[in-house]
């Protein structure tokens, strides 16, 4: 059963019903004022809800799930949390059409970093509740996906990926299997890179918004 444990802020939309729903998921260490600065100028009709991530960090932030580190300064992500945390934004998705005037068949994550990483693993584990996925400075985590992914049927689905081309946190590298993991199962996707570090550059923005405004119809 679904229980709501995750924060969250909201800018509503100027239609009063069937609003296409916007949700946000932002990266490691940051929390959800981080992208609903973008909110002001991404489209009025949107309804725009911007998650907390369940992790509190210390001294300040949070997190969809740990990175740790070993002796050797390699970093492992915990995958477990990393599913559960898509179990929860999954189920927010079906509690938000429920609690506002929103159109479930017009439902956009807008993830960054760690947030990117969750929004492909929610799409692609649960295509049916998701029509786009703006997916900036992360990657597929294929351990965090059904094993039988190459069975689901994701005609419905449209992915804008970017990342940095000088990106230090997340290797442009990871960001580059994007696209052929997207093409062998024949969903719609644009791919871009700004040479930028991890981070989103205003061309960026202006990108992926116009991508967006149009694929809101």
């Amino acid at each position: 059963m679904f229980t709501l444990d995750l924060h969250y802020i909201t800018r509503p939309s100027t239609l009063k019903e069937n609003a296409p729903l916007l949700i946000m998921c932002h990266g490691y260490g940051s929390d959800e004022n981080d992208l609903f600065s973008f909110a002001s100028e991404l489209p009025e009709e949107l309804f725009i809800i911007s998650l907390r991530a369940p992790y509190t960090l210390q001294p300040f932030g949070n997190a969809w799930y740990a990175i740790n580190f070993d002796a050797n300064q390699n970093k492992w992500s915990d995958d477990e949390q990393a599913k559960e945390s898509r179990e929860k934004i999954a189920g927010f998705i079906d509690y938000a059409c429920d609690k506002y005037p929103v159109n479930k068949e017009s439902v956009t994550l807008l993830g960054f970093s760690q947030g990117t990483i969750l929004s492909y693993a929610v799409a692609l584990t649960y295509p049916e509740k998701v029509k786009n996925v703006i997916a900036l400075s992360g990657y597929i985590n294929p351990n965090i996906i059904p094993e039988n992914f190459e069975s689901i049927d994701y005609s419905k689905l449209h992915f804008y990926c970017s990342h940095g081309s000088a990106d230090q946190v997340i290797p442009v590298e990871w960001a580059r299997k994007a696209p052929k993991f997207l093409e062998a199962l024949n969903i719609d996707f644009k791919y871009s890179e700004f040479p930028v570090g991890h981070g989103v550059a205003l061309q960026n923005f202006y990108e992926f918004n116009d991508w967006l405004k149009a694929r809101l119809h």
